[in-house]
């Protein structure tokens, strides 16, 4: 089986003129009342003889400093795949979700720093698949929690380069509803499958 995953980071533009203006520059590093803006975006590609699948996602984030270790952090997630098993049958999904959270950071001041976090999340999936004998679809609701592990470290100022590392988590998928039973899951990841790369810009 050949599998290519590639991570970029994603930086999302957005003005904040007065927050700019009134803000004092601390250098490299957190500190209570700073603002950042985060985000990730991924690209899976796996092909096995005629099977075929491609996965696309977007996670564009925000967060605050209640204090000198502690932030809020906010973070909406698009996603979409799409699966041909090469037997005519095509699974297409497309969803969006909302996770939020807080992070403790340890040596935040520095120019690099460890955080772990725990967030909750809500997924809505739309399901569609086609089959030679006709098509359906659906939709999926999913319910998490997990401990994220982080990485910072800041290139200039205001941007560092991030780096998270799934941890321990749980979910819940109603598959559908209707009926249907619901999938729960614990996990711990232990690969390199469940880090993801991205790019933090501080207000």
């Amino acid at each position: 089986m050949k599998k290519i995953i590639l991570t970029v980071a994603a930086v999302f533009a957005l003005s904040f003129a007065n927050a700019q203006d009134t803000k004092e520059s601390t250098g490299e590093g957190f500190s209570k009342g700073d603002l950042y803006l985060t985000g990730t975006a991924g690209f899976s590609s796996t092909k096995e003889g005629d099977s075929k699948l491609d996965g696309f996602t977007l996670s564009p984030g925000l967060g605050y400093f209640l204090s000198e270790n502690l932030a809020l952090e906010g973070q909406l997630t698009y996603k979409s795949n799409k699966d041909d098993d090469g037997t005519g049958t095509e699974t297409k999904e497309s969803g969006f979700g909302i996770a939020a959270g807080v992070k403790y950071f340890w040596t935040p001041a520095s120019k690099f720093s460890l955080s772990i976090g725990g967030n909750i999340s809500y997924m809505s999936t739309k399901v569609e698949v086609s089959t030679p004998l006709g098509s359906g679809d659906g939709t999926e609701k999913e319910i998490g929690f997990n401990v994220p592990v982080g990485l910072n470290y800041f290139i200039s100022n205001d941007f560092a380069l991030t780096s998270t590392w799934g941890g321990f988590g749980y979910s819940s998928n109603d598959n559908g509803g209707n009926g249907a039973d619901k999938t729960t899951g614990f996990n711990l990841g232990l690969d390199m499958s469940t880090i993801t790369f991205g790019l933090l810009y501080k207000l």
